[in-house]
């Protein structure tokens, strides 16, 4: 599926953004600017059931993964995944052939969720988004609120299928971490170090790192932009 898309900046490098499940390009808007001053064309995806983009059948990383391919410039010198979009960035990278991948709070593992309570998330009001999101600016929380009106709640069926914890990564990558993040304990972090993974943690942020602290999240890319 072709997927729409959101660019920021003229640069002769590329930076592709890959969002996580319930929002879409949008996410990015505190941080794509900053990264687009490093030099970059930065292309952020709606992904399937997000946005603009269309609704599917299927959702799996392995159908997100598929997407990014058709969708995104090949050979991106930056790749930028969030969550289950770094899941689907996971599956991706060696097709797309990025120099560079940075995964932010990724969703590799499985763990217990309530998906029922996940798809009723559509429907949450702005002041709710208000209360669980302290730390987002008002547009932010703006923003998130009108992504749940196109989000399709089918699309957490995707959380069924994570890929697990990957062995050493196709290209140069850095996981970058909330603090403390659920999704990357810090035994399966040591984990990812051994099998060749840099690591970092964002100090106080929540999951959603770069929207929780956009200075933090910035100053977690040192080196690697």
């Amino acid at each position: 599926m072709r997927l729409a898309t959101r660019v920021w900046g003229n640069g002769a490098r590329t930076a592709v953004l890959v969002h996580g499940i319930m929002t879409n390009s949008r996410t990015w808007i505190r941080v794509a600017p900053s990264i687009a001053d490093h030099g970059y064309r930065v292309v952020a995806v709606d992904l399937r059931g997000h946005g603009a983009s269309l609704r599917a059948d299927t959702y799996t990383p392995a159908a997100l993964a598929a997407d990014l391919i058709e969708t995104l410039p090949p050979a991106p010198d930056l790749a930028i995944g969030h969550s289950l979009g770094s899941a689907a960035l996971l599956l991706a990278v060696p097709q797309l052939r990025c120099a560079r991948t940075i995964h932010c709070d990724p969703a590799w593992l499985s763990r217990p969720r309530d998906l029922s309570a996940l798809r009723a998330a559509k429907h949450a009001t702005w002041g709710e988004l208000r209360t669980a999101h302290p730390r987002w600016h008002d547009d932010d929380i703006t923003a998130e609120h009108q992504a749940l009106a196109t989000w399709d709640p089918a699309s957490v069926a995707a959380l069924r299928h994570l890929p697990g914890l990957p062995d050493a990564p196709a290209a140069p990558s850095l996981v970058l971490l909330a603090d403390p993040s659920e999704r990357i304990p810090p035994t399966e972090a040591a984990t990812l170090r051994s099998r060749g993974w840099h690591t970092r943690t964002v100090d106080g942020a929540g999951h959603t790192v770069h929207r929780d602290d956009p200075v933090g999240f910035l100053h977690g890319l040192r080196g690697w932009l």
